[in-house]
């Protein structure tokens, strides 16, 4: 051995036991965050475990109703029933995201407002003012306070203007 590796540390009673409380200290931080991980992983899992099964009857619902179309494709009661149903489980879907801070935007004006829509084409319409919306492609969407996906609408132009 060389004499550095020889060398040996000295400390004072008050180093020593300022070195054993800073030990105790990070031992007793790595138990609380060790168990701060077990809880949020019991509890993200509880979340995943609840959405699965609320998807779980979205899909039962749609699985009676493709059952029912593919036995019955000819009732007339059922063809009637049939946007009744579709809206049922499109509103339990909403449901489901609207637990999970996912919201619809609500957007009721007749032209665009571009903080929430994207104009994704244009038709040529002369009985509307131009950018009028004369179609929603797709919802839009929330999460919190951000836009997840935007409104994407149709809106008019007049027939004698290109883009």
């Amino acid at each position: 051995m060389t004499p550095n590796e020889q060398q040996q540390y000295c400390l004072t009673p008050k180093q020593y036991q300022e070195l054993l409380d800073n030990l105790s200290g990070l031992l007793k931080d790595k138990f609380s965050l060790e168990q701060e991980i077990r809880e949020k992983t019991s509890q993200t899992n509880a979340e995943k475990a609840e959405l699965f099964l609320e998807l779980l009857e979205l899909y039962d619902g749609l699985e009676s109703l493709i059952t029912a179309l593919k036995y019955n494709p000819d009732n007339p009661r059922l063809m009637k029933r049939l946007p009744k149903s579709l809206t049922s489980l499109q509103n339990k879907l909403l449901t489901i995201l609207k637990r999970r801070n996912v919201t619809l935007i609500e957007h009721s004006d007749s032209f665009p407002d571009y903080s929430v829509c994207k104009v994704v084409d244009r038709e040529p319409r002369d009985d509307l003012e131009e950018k009028t919306i004369t179609k929603i492609v797709r919802q839009g969407f929330w999460f919190k306070e951000k836009i997840l996906r935007y409104l994407e609408v149709i809106t008019s132009q007049r027939s004698n203007q290109s883009d």
